[in-house]
């Protein structure tokens, strides 16, 4: 099993003049505790996630600043730009990091962000999946003709050269088996998370994803199920749940805000007792089923449960708004963690 950090902050605190921190002094911990990957998102227009509106540009930062850990866009929102500036983006990060870039496309969801491609909203998916193919043969030094500014086709190849020959991709999905079918059929890795699918329903979405790369003439076992899990590992179990919960409740009201004004699954009371009720609840299901909140002892079932699923990578979300110096000083009880996890199996087999 792998484990990687995964950075998505909530933070409103726009006076905050050391907002990277966390980021990257994680990524040294990180590339020096040998973790497999350090992911960073790309978010547009709002407090969840609002410090990270260009993947490309910060792994490039991450990039001097490592030697081993992998670097990937978790994710880029590919309908939101031109492949071919995502390949030259992503191609020079490459460079930068001596062959250690991978990429999650995504679709986006917030009709705000289309403001930057109006155009592509309605058809997000598709235009999507058509990148997916248009990138992978652009990375691999082929031209490709696209509509210039004279509305003539022009054919173009990317530069720089990246110094994999092959770029690792994955498609970020919500929970939908259609997306883990999609990756199948393309070859890709997956990047999912626990949000708006359970353990069991994500090992149904894992079968039917390997049965889809199998039957479009892929190794079922090679691809690579990556799951975003809220992270924050300690000594002990009451100070973690003491640590956690408030920073926790906050990161949810945003994200509870968000999807209220996606008319998603966000449903926030006007009654402030009901809605404290509901945090509550949510809460408390993550501490029990679906975040690495605990100590190594605790954390290692469910580490190990998702292992037994079929997920390869386990990337680690750190920053829902704990204090960072507390996250930091987390992350070797996170390090105990990752080694008593890989043992348990390694003494298996």
């Amino acid at each position: 099993m792998d484990f990687s950090l995964f950075f998505f902050s909530s933070s409103d605190d726009q006076s905050n003049t050391d907002k990277y921190k966390l980021v990257l002094e994680g990524a040294k911990f990180a590339d020096q505790n040998k973790f497999k990957a350090v992911w960073t998102p790309e978010r547009h227009f709002h407090p969840f996630g609002g410090i990270f509106p260009n993947s490309s540009v910060l792994s490039a930062a991450l990039a001097m600043i490592t030697q081993e850990v992998q670097i990937r866009a978790g994710s880029v929102v590919s309908p939101l730009h031109h492949t071919a500036r995502i390949v030259e983006d992503w191609s020079l990060v490459d460079n930068l990091s001596g062959g250690r870039v991978g990429v999650s496309f995504a679709t986006g969801w917030h009709a705000d962000d289309f403001l930057i491609k109006p155009d592509h909203f309605e058809d997000k998916s598709s235009h999507m999946l058509e990148q997916i193919k248009q990138a992978r043969e652009l990375w691999s030094g082929k031209s490709l003709s696209f509509p210039n500014g004279e509305n003539k086709q022009a054919e173009v190849k990317t530069y720089p050269r990246p110094i994999q020959g092959t770029l690792p991709v994955w498609i970020t999905t919500s929970g939908r088996e259609e997306s883990f079918v999609n990756a199948g059929r393309l070859g890709t890795h997956v990047l999912t998370h626990l949000l708006y699918q359970d353990v069991d329903m994500l090992e149904r979405h894992i079968k039917a994803y390997r049965k889809s790369l199998q039957e479009n003439g892929f190794d079922a076992d090679a691809g690579c199920v990556t799951v975003m899990v809220h992270t924050f590992v300690g000594k002990n179990l009451e100070e973690v749940k003491q640590t956690v919960k408030e920073p926790f409740l906050n990161y949810l009201t945003t994200s509870i805000d968000l999807m209220q004004a996606l008319n998603m699954n966000g449903k926030k009371s006007n009654d402030p007792k009901m809605m404290e009720t509901m945090l509550n609840l949510i809460f408390e299901r993550y501490w029990s089923s679906a975040a690495l909140f605990g100590t190594p002892e605790s954390c290692s079932k469910f580490a190990e449960k998702l292992v037994a699923i079929g997920v390869n990578e386990i990337a680690c979300l750190i920053d829902f708004g704990v204090e960072t110096n507390a996250v930091l000083d987390s992350l070797n009880e996170l390090v105990i963690l990752k080694e008593k996890v890989n043992h348990h199996f390694t003494a298996m087999s």
